[in-house]
């Protein structure tokens, strides 16, 4: 890191709401050129909001900027720009069937002597030399989509620093890189860093925590709660700081102390997804927990005991039977997923609630194929009345629903079909605490009935007060199991982090 005094960038009492959640509450943070600030937390815990502050993104509604010494103004993403501040997203932003030189000019092309014409030869020239300056090895001809994931990363890295970016905002950089690509990466930071480019590096992986990293900063539910040397601390205080809240236990519930049969079994299920080797086994009457970090896989699982991706290797078996189809094959088999993205997964935004909630039963309603909209609007009252749905009646559209209130009728969905194996992914997110409790007794509920369930969610609180013990994923494989006296929010964070 240099020994500069003065910090390149630096964040005074930045703080953001977003209907009603405090997503920062007065968070500092500097950086200097030259280093590697790593950002720590848990999902949730503002790294995100803070790197769409930085970029310009959202606008901070309290706080102050200061670059070089200077307080400066922060509207917009091309305040950001002018600042040389640019993000690195896990999803790229490049045009596949592009060259790389075009990719890292598009829109800023250099123009040619006629009119309306681009200088193809000279924004090559500039292309390679940003190359050569990365060490990159291709050529500017070559077309992105022939790239792998870490050359992708790298044309991202080239074309921040053709607009002149000092500073670089990298969000899990290494989430999809195998680990002769990370080396090449790493390699790349270390020469942005001798160039003085100031890096911002959000990471769950503790081994580059240490090895790459000038400084640590840890937030914790909005806030800055930690700063660090890594020489002066280790993993276990890090996530410790990162878990270190009061954990909610404003839902309790009788656990469940002898399951019944086996509802789910996955022996060494791999799937092109990225899921390798998963052994889980689910039964009646219990609340299984899927825990693990975003990207770790836990979404794959649920997907791919739903149909939706076809495994390559291992056996799924719902209820003693083989699971070997699609979608329509689970749902007679009696699956339901109830999807994390509710409004383009679960529900038809645009059509009845008594449409949305018929959708899956349909063959068990109607097994003529006449469709009756009076049994269906018969069907639908009496769940609404049984979920207790904010609705004036089966024919209110979907899309006109609140949050809560629509995940609701994804469940009315399954419940209507006679599903009996929940897969519920994310079930909270984005609803009020009201609804979520009773979501939360919902489930409780279909489990004290002999129904079992598969609970994902990225709130840790949640894990551990709802499931009677709990699967943690990370990188594609289950990393650990953990029983009911063995849950607490650090034991989960350990094991869905990378120590080494």
């Amino acid at each position: 890191m240099t020994s500069d005094k003065t910090p390149l960038l630096e964040l005074r009492g930045i703080s953001k709401r977003f209907a009603g959640v405090q997503a920062l509450d007065d968070v500092s943070f500097e950086l200097f050129p030259g280093e590697v600030h790593m950002l720590l937390g848990e999902n949730g815990a503002g790294k995100s909001t803070l790197m769409k502050v930085m970029c310009g993104a959202h606008k901070a509604d309290a706080g102050t900027f200061i670059h070089q010494g200077q307080a400066v103004a922060m509207a917009g993403p091309a305040d950001a720009k002018r600042l040389g501040i640019a993000v690195i997203f896990q999803e790229f932003t490049l045009v596949p069937y592009l060259s790389v030189a075009q990719n890292i000019y598009l829109g800023r092309e250099p123009r040619g002597r006629l009119p309306g014409t681009v200088d193809h030869a000279r924004m090559r020239k500039r292309a390679q030399a940003i190359m050569d300056q990365l060490g990159m090895t291709l050529t500017p001809d070559t077309v992105v989509a022939a790239l792998g994931v870490a050359q992708q990363q790298m044309v991202e890295i080239a074309k921040a620093l053709s607009q002149d970016a000092r500073i670089l905002v990298l969000d899990e950089p290494t989430a999809a890189l195998s680990d002769n690509e990370t080396e090449k990466l790493f390699r790349m930071i270390d020469k942005l860093k001798q160039q003085g480019v100031a890096m911002v590096y959000i990471s769950h992986r503790m081994a580059e925590v240490f090895s790459m990293g000038d400084r640590i900063t840890v937030l914790r539910d909005g806030k800055k709660v930690g700063y660090r040397m890594p020489g002066e601390t280790e993993p276990d205080e890090l996530v410790s700081l990162m878990v270190g809240r009061k954990v909610d236990m404003s839902y309790a519930r009788k656990f469940c102390e002898k399951p019944g049969a086996i509802a789910l079994r996955m022996q060494g299920v791999t799937a092109r997804s990225g899921i390798q080797s998963i052994d889980l086994e689910v039964r009646a009457g219990e609340i299984v927990g899927l825990a693990g970090l975003v990207g770790s896989g836990r979404t794959e699982v649920a997907r791919a005991v739903f149909g939706a991706d076809p495994i390559e290797s291992g056996s799924i078996e719902v209820f003693g039977q083989r699971q070997e189809g699609g979608p329509t094959r689970a749902r007679q088999l009696g699956v339901a997923l109830i999807p994390e993205s509710r409004k383009t997964q679960g529900l038809a935004l645009i059509r009845s609630v008594a449409e949305n909630m018929v959708l899956a039963s349909l063959p068990l309603l109607f097994p003529r194929g006449w469709f009756s909209p009076g049994k269906a609007a018969e069907q639908t009252r009496a769940l609404i009345d049984r979920l207790r749905i904010a609705t004036p009646g089966p024919d209110r559209r979907v899309r006109l629903l609140s949050g809560g209130n629509q995940q609701k009728v994804v469940i009315g969905k399954w419940l209507s079909a006679q599903s009996r194996l929940f897969i519920f992914d994310e079930p909270t997110r984005g609803i009020d605490v009201g609804a979520k409790a009773e979501i939360f007794a919902l489930i409780d509920s279909l489990v004290k009935k002999g129904a079992a369930v598969l609970m994902i969610s990225s709130e840790l609180s949640e894990i551990v007060n709802v499931c009677d013990r709990t699967y943690v994923m990370r990188e594609g494989r289950v990393a650990g199991h953990l029983s009911r006296s063995q849950m607490n929010e650090q034991a989960i964070l350990t094991l869905g982090m990378h120590h080494a």
